[in-house]
């Protein structure tokens, strides 16, 4: 790759051990874990099936993480999976990746991660409503601002700013929120599976009806693979800490320490926050939830209407800690691809005092506002999990071939289990691609097509604006 010669200001090394473990966790916890589970009931109707969606989808990230260990250790750069895919596979691989990150993945949950967050401070403040005040209605699409929407963005911006002035800062916010949504989380589980307990939906869970009628066969495998939609969204963004691998202190032991940690953490919270949930509710109560909110509907089962006050507080903590995590890692991509002469030059350069990507930053903020505004964010976000999943998988192929073009290339850690553990999660990750391309159509082939603009948005780059920008620079 040619990279325009933009003045080379370093990143901070600000990230410990145990700040990169937080943004993995931090990133992972948001709203997911508090809603997402009324949707697996109502495709699943089974307790036990429940748990194993969630298990699975733990188990696929899990291999996932410690697979990624490797690459990330070989390529302690800024930029993570769009550094690994354009290694492993090819420059335009990375960039499609890119991409997709910056038109839907990234920016797209963020987006929808401010608007869950501006969702829970209303119940704070009613008087933040999400009527359109300002805007239209475009087909089914609420086009607009409302009081809501304005106050996920102004969420945005703010950590966007604290992101600008400096690694350190969003650091120390990052590991802190993490610390609190982790024990607001364990507590859930905790007051869930003792003071909590209802012995009728624990009979009604745990009893005869805790499998499907006709107990488990191979026939509602691909009912499993389309609920985990949910579950594996919620359980995304563990990559994220590799994009800011620039800024890790030790990034070659610290990656993939945190990510296998962090996604090992995260799915035993995860697990067992639903056995927490099925402790309170009946499986009924748990699809039927209002809004789907099922975290809440648990704790107004323990405390009446002060659970509804006590779970709007701690997802606005848990989704404005998540937000930052996505908005200080997203913008390393948008920096890496920028040195690479595939995104705007400016995105490449960092802030002389303060040594953080600004416009890369700026620009994520703008676009993830103008989903805010769109009121597309909820569709947005079911096409993401399709092109999310692909892009892991391709991923893992970029280690099996960067093991077969580049044997003697320094491997500081190695993928656990390898060939077998890495190919199975191949395999899983491409099952659940064509699983969710027979059984959600609708969600899917809209993000396989974003990703497929991104081929001629690449070599039209590629021929008139990334080369014009680096004989700009060489120039100067």
């Amino acid at each position: 790759m040619t990279t325009a010669q933009q003045p080379r200001t370093e990143f901070v090394k600000a990230i410990s051990r145990l700040d990169a473990t937080a943004l993995v966790v931090g990133s992972m916890i948001g709203s997911g874990i508090f809603i997402v589970s009324a949707d697996i009931v109502r495709q699943v109707h089974a307790p036990g099936l429940l748990l194993l969606v969630w298990a699975v989808s733990g188990v696929v990230t899990l291999l996932g993480a410690i697979t990624y260990g490797e690459l990330a250790a070989m390529y302690p750069k800024a930029g993570g999976q769009y550094v690994y895919l354009r290694e492993g596979i090819s420059p335009l691989f990375g960039f499609l990746y890119g991409w997709t990150l910056f038109t839907v993945i990234q920016t797209a949950t963020i987006a929808a991660v401010a608007v869950a967050f501006a969702r829970f401070t209303a119940v704070l403040f009613p008087a933040l409503t999400e009527d359109v005040f300002l805007g239209g209605t475009i087909g089914r699409y609420h086009f607009g601002l409302s009081w809501q929407r304005a106050w996920a963005i102004l969420s945005v911006i703010l950590l966007t700013w604290i992101n600008v002035r400096g690694v350190r800062t969003a650091a120390i916010i990052q590991t802190t929120l993490t610390a609190i949504k982790t024990a607001a989380l364990a507590a859930l589980i905790v007051l869930g599976v003792t003071i909590g307990r209802n012995a009728a939906a624990i009979a009604v869970n745990f009893g005869a009806g805790f499998w499907p009628d006709g107990g488990f066969t191979a026939a509602l495998l691909p009912v499993i693979g389309a609920a985990m939609v949910g579950s594996l969204f919620a359980m995304d963004a563990w990559n994220n800490v590799g994009f800011a691998a620039g800024e890790l202190k030790h990034p070659e032991k610290d990656l993939p320490f945190a990510m296998a940690i962090g996604v090992l953490l995260v799915t035993t919270l995860y697990v067992l926050a639903n056995v927490g949930y099925l402790n309170v509710l009946p499986a009924e109560g748990i699809a039927n939830a209002p809004q789907d909110r099922v975290g809440t509907a648990a704790l107004q089962g323990m405390f009446g209407d002060a659970g509804l006050y006590i779970m709007a507080v701690a997802i606005m903590i848990s989704t404005f800690g998540c937000n930052n995590g996505l908005i200080l890692s997203g913008a390393r991509v948008y920096y890496a691809m920028a040195r690479d002469n595939l995104f705007f030059q400016s995105a490449g350069v960092l802030h002389p005092a303060h040594k953080t990507p600004t416009v890369a930053l700026v620009a994520q903020a703008v676009w993830t506002s103008v989903l805010c505004l769109s009121g597309t964010y909820g569709q947005l976000l079911d096409y993401i999990i399709f092109a999310a999943v692909l892009f892991y998988m391709v991923t893992v192929i970029g280690l099996f071939a960067l093991r077969f073009k580049q044997p003697d290339l320094p491997r500081p850690v190695r993928a656990p289990g390898y060939p077998w553990l890495p190919a199975v999660y191949a395999v899983l990750t491409g099952l659940i691609c064509v699983n969710l391309l027979v059984q959600k159509p609708l969600y899917t082939w809209p993000g396989l097509i974003i990703v497929a603009i991104g081929v001629p948005v690449y070599l039209v780059w590629r021929r008139f604006v990334g080369g014009a920008e680096a004989e700009g620079a060489a120039g100067r």
